[in-house]
C-alpha cells in the first residue's frame, strides 16, 4: 500500500499523490471510506489513477460520484470507463448533460480539425445534475456546488470548508480557462463567477489545471480587468459582447467618409 498524501485533511490530487503529471487535476475527496473524484482526465490514464486510488487502499466500492467540473474533453473523456470500473454515478451541471450523453465532440473540444485535433469523446449516461447551492455528501463532509460559468456554461467550482475546488476558473499564474464559443464560454458570466470567488472568505484555490494556490486578491483583480477589457475586443469574437469598433464605422459609412479622411497615427 502506499502512504496517501493528502494536501489537505479528506483531499487528495492525484498528480501531486502520484509525483507525475498524469493530466488534468484530478481530486479524490474522502471521509473514512466514502469518496468522490473530481474530474478524471483522458481515457488513457483512469486505468492509471484508479491502480492509484487502489493502493491508497480505498474500497473501490465505496466511490460516491464520478463528478465532472464541466464538459471538456481533456476533463471527461474518461467518464466512461471509470464508470464501467467503479460502478459509481456521474454528476454534472445541467447543462453539460447533453454534451456527455450525446458524446459531443465540437462542444467538448474533442474536434478540432483546424488543429488536427480528433479525439473519441464516449457517451456516458448523467445519473445526478447538480445545480448551484446544492450539497454533496462526503461521508459526515459536505461539498457545496457553486455554478461558475464563463469558460463554459456548465463550469462547477465546489467548496469546502475554506478551500474552493475552483475548476478552470483562474490558475496560479492569473490565467484563465480557454473562452470559445463553441462550448459555451460568456465573458460577463466570467467576471461574474470570478467577482464570487474574489468576494469569497476562501483561503485556498484548488484549480483544475496546475498546482494549487492561496487565494489572492490581487491576482483576482488584475484577471477581472484583464477579462473587463475583453467586453469590447473584437479578440474573442462572438464572446466579446460589444465592439466598439463597428459603431465607428457605422458613424463613418453613415458619414460617407473615406479611409484617408481619418488621422494617421503619428
Amino acid at each position: 500500500m502506499l502512504e496517501r498524501r493528502p494536501l489537505f485533511p479528506g483531499v487528495i490530487e492525484m498528480n501531486h499523490q502520484a509525483g507525475w503529471r498524469i493530466g488534468c487535476s484530478v481530486y479524490l475527496v474522502y471521509d473514512g471510506n466514502d469518496w468522490v473524484l473530481i474530474d478524471i482526465g483522458y481515457e488513457d490514464n483512469v486505468e492509471e489513477i484508479i491502480e492509484l486510488i487502489r493502493q491508497l487502499d480505498f474500497p473501490l466500492s465505496q466511490c460516491r460520484g464520478l463528478i465532472a467540473t464541466h464538459a471538456d474533453v481533456d476533463h471527461i473523456q474518461g467518464l466512461a470507463k471509470a464508470k464501467s470500473i467503479l460502478k459509481a454515478p456521474v454528476l454534472a451541471h445541467p447543462k453539460a448533460v447533453d454534451a456527455l450523453e450525446k458524446g459531443d465532440r465540437i462542444k467538448t473540444f474533442a474536434e478540432i480539425a483546424a488543429q488536427n485535433l480528433h479525439l473519441d469523446m464516449p457517451v456516458v449516461t448523467v445519473e445526478k445534475p447538480i445545480v448551484n447551492g446544492e450539497t454533496i455528501a462526503v461521508g459526515s463532509r459536505s461539498l457545496e456546488v457553486w455554478h461558475t460559468p464563463g469558460h463554459t456554461d456548465s463550469q462547477l467550482a465546489f467548496r469546502l470548508d475554506d478551500l474552493l475546488l475552483s475548476g478552470d476558473n483562474i490558475y496560479r499564474d492569473g490565467s484563465v480557462g480557454a473562452i470559445d464559443a463553441h462550448h459555451g464560454s460568456d465573458i460577463p458570466a466570467f467576471i461574474q463567477s470570478l467577482q464570487r470567488i474574489a468576494a469569497s472568505d476562501i483561503e485556498w484555490l484548488l484549480p483544475s489545471h496546475g498546482p494549487v494556490f492561496r487565494k489572492d486578491d490581487q491576482l483576482l483583480a488584475a484577471t477581472i480587468e484583464r477579462l473587463e477589457s475583453y467586453l469590447t475586443l473584437a479578440d474573442f469574437g462572438t464572446c466579446a459582447p460589444h465592439w466598439p469598433l463597428m459603431d465607428e464605422w457605422d458613424k463613418e459609412l453613415a458619414e460617407g467618409r473615406h479611409p484617408s479622411d481619418r488621422p494617421q497615427p503619428t
